[in-house]
């Protein structure tokens, strides 16, 4: 069944694009589907495990996880405290919802422990640039010299 698409309006080619879309993921899906079922056959019958065949998976799933819940929380919901937010990522809902209320701030939702070393920060940030500074210096004062 050939489709002239010179012929369709602007509507009907959405749709169709819509159509067919929806028609690659439904296939894609059913491909993955039956690979998968394959697999599963194959690796039964032999006895082994998809960590048998792919031992590597094992260490970056491990790896993943680890490194995903190395973050401490930075900011905590006053609503309902078991609600945190690292900083890292999209802002959860609860946190724009809080921010878009009068008188809060994010500092207002930092995490008590996380507020100190906010402010460490801001006092390394300034020896940072007061050590460029003196390096910038150090430069010119050598271009001077040679």
């Amino acid at each position: 069944m050939a489709i002239d698409l010179k012929t369709l309006s602007p509507k009907e080619l959405q749709a169709l694009i819509a159509s067919a879309s929806a028609q690659m993921h439904e296939a894609h899906a059913a491909q993955i589907q039956t690979v998968r079922q394959k697999i599963e056959t194959l690796l039964s019958s032999s006895g082994l495990t998809l960590e048998d065949i792919y031992p590597s998976l094992r260490k970056k799933a491990g790896a993943r996880k680890s490194a995903a819940g190395s973050v401490a929380p930075k900011y905590r919901n006053p609503a309902d405290p078991s609600q945190t937010w690292s900083g890292r990522g999209r802002q959860p809902a609860w946190f724009a919802a809080a921010l878009k209320r009068r008188g809060v701030t994010e500092d207002s939702l930092l995490i008590d422990s996380a507020s100190s070393p906010a402010k460490v920060s801001k006092t390394a940030k300034k020896a940072s640039r007061k050590r460029v500074a003196k390096r910038a210096v150090k430069k010119a004062v050598a271009k001077k010299k040679a």
